[in-house]
């Protein structure tokens, strides 16, 4: 599937359109899931020797770490096991975050089929808008209806019914959420504590998937991304994080070596940071937030709206007044249709949880709002929008 073309509405400036083909995340999904049901494994965008072609399936890892963009990489990875096994870079979906890409990276499915638009979707069924993966409801509270899980997520794993086994490694501290049991279905599950803990559990299944003719291994880790978020996406806390990251990565070619594995590394998202000072108040906006049906949804970095009928050109006219140079206004269906959400039947719900406008931000803006009961989160790092230093990831690939 080619990346977004004919883009026929204005975007921010140095904006990243989402490939959906070889040179994007979900491309690159899709070839582990070809891997999966039983053909040749092959890196997207690579040719393999042909005397490769009758060797036994190797046991394939694939270690997503949240938040390592590929600018941060060039940066700060110099004489790193990354950077050195690193052979191009790739986009991510949109919006490029958590919820839409990592859960793109558990189903090989586009976020216009999957339906996860942001950490925030609007969905009435649950009343209103909700945080999916951590199921809680934007004003507070857990989302406990019967069948939650199955009914936010109805759609199936990467790793159901495929012919090559998987071992999904995740954090203790999330292995067990309805989020990854829902998405971790047909996959045998491994929690772990901490840096070495992550690479013994990869270690160990590789063997075991060695032993068994082959499998597939995805592995998580969290922790720069939460740093990231904390301290800026350049700050000393993160790029300590990645030294170890790296460290570990390198003891995990090690413990492999010779063992017929082939090691793939990427990450959901990059980052940029937002100042206080370039952090909108929508609330102080009371004019304009009266003209929305319901609160912000989707990213700070590319926020989603309900607009009450007949309300589009006073809005369009607030943002051009207030928030030039701040934020583009892009009515959502165009977006859809431009591709930006990916391909794919899309998911029942879609609709309502695009909203009818998005607000895409310019680099170092976010915008927020407030709901009575919400507990609100200081971001320095953030992600979500299109600019290059969120939307690029690289590809890191490794033979052992």
């Amino acid at each position: 599937m080619p990346t977004c073309r004919n883009i026929p509405f204005s975007l921010p400036r140095a904006a990243v359109v989402p490939d959906y083909g070889a040179n994007g995340l979900y491309g690159l999904v899709g070839a582990i899931r070809a891997y999966l049901d039983g053909q040749r494994w092959t890196v997207p965008g690579e040719e393999r020797a042909d005397s490769a072609q009758d060797e036994p399936a190797p046991v394939l890892v694939f270690l997503l770490i949240d938040g390592l963009g590929d600018a941060f990489l060039q940066r700060f990875g110099a004489g790193s096991a990354l950077l050195a096994n690193r052979r191009r870079r790739l986009t991510s979906v949109f919006p490029s975050t958590t919820a839409s890409a990592v859960t793109t990276t558990l189903t090989g499915l586009a976020p216009a089929r999957h339906g996860l638009t942001g950490w925030f979707i609007h969905d009435r069924r649950f009343g209103g808008v909700v945080a999916p993966l951590p199921m809680r409801k934007r004003s507070g509270g857990l989302i406990r209806r019967p069948m939650a899980p199955e009914r936010l997520f109805p759609y199936p794993s990467l790793f159901q019914n495929r012919r090559r086994k998987s071992i999904y490694v995740n954090p203790r501290s999330i292995a067990y959420s309805p989020y990854s049991a829902r998405h971790g279905r047909g996959a045998d599950s491994v929690a772990y504590r901490g840096l070495q803990g992550m690479v013994a559990a990869i270690a160990t299944a590789a063997r075991a998937l060695k032993s068994a003719a082959g499998g597939y291994i995805h592995a998580y880790y969290p922790v720069f991304d939460a740093l990231s978020h904390a301290h800026g996406c350049e700050s000393d806390e993160a790029v300590a994080q990645f030294r170890h990251i790296d460290a570990a990565f390198a003891a995990l070619l090690d413990k492999l070596a010779g063992a017929g594995v082939e090691v793939v590394a990427s990450a959901d998202h990059g980052f940029i940071d937002s100042p206080a000072q370039r952090v909108i108040r929508f609330e102080r906006f009371a004019d304009a937030a009266a003209m929305l049906a319901g609160p912000l949804f989707g990213e700070r970095r590319a926020a989603l709206c309900e607009l009450r009928r007949g309300a589009e050109d006073d809005f369009r006219s607030f943002v051009e007044a207030e928030l030039a140079g701040k934020a583009v206004l892009v009515r959502s269906p165009e977006l859809l249709r431009s591709g930006f959400f990916g391909p794919g039947p899309r998911h029942r719900q879609l609709r309502e949880r695009i909203g009818s406008h998005a607000l895409l931000m310019e680099a170092g803006w976010t915008i927020t709002d407030s709901m009575p009961g919400e507990h609100a989160h200081r971001m320095i790092g953030v992600h979500g929008g299109l600019s290059p230093q969120e939307m690029w990831v690289p590809l890191i690939h490794a033979r052992c």
